[in-house]
């Protein structure tokens, strides 16, 4: 089978990459959401377990308000990483257009010396 038959040429890969690309974050959230559960669950557990004569709807109680915090501060903590990360991608973009403008305005340079000189060379040759 040629290149252009088979699903592994540059085309696809690069399809199935993007695609690999956009899921990340998902798994990423989904992974990190699941650490901070577990460890909320265990910190629930052994706070339970160490207090004596809850019944078990003031555990349940406990355990629902206790999970519900963990998630608004969760929630809290990854809004203020997203702003600080729009922040720092806003800060790098100001200076690449700042870096590319100066890039252009001495390419403008650049080439407006090199016309002059080809003027005067031109000019002298006759």
């Amino acid at each position: 089978m040629t290149m252009w038959g088979s699903r592994f040429h540059r085309g696809y890969a690069m399809t199935a990459r993007e695609e690999a690309a956009r899921g990340l974050p998902d798994i990423e959230d989904f992974l990190y959401q699941e650490a901070h559960m577990g460890a909320t669950n265990r910190r629930l557990t052994d706070l339970t377990t160490r207090v004596d004569g809850l019944t078990p709807e003031q555990k349940r109680d406990i355990g629902k308000w206790y999970v519900d915090e963990q998630r608004h501060v969760a929630r809290m903590v990854t809004d203020h990483i997203a702003e600080r990360l729009d922040a720092m991608e806003a800060r790098h973009q100001a200076r690449i257009r700042q870096w590319l403008r100066g890039t252009l305005v001495a390419m403008a340079l650049i080439t407006l010396a090199m016309t002059a000189c080809v003027v005067v060379i031109v000019g002298s040759s006759r």
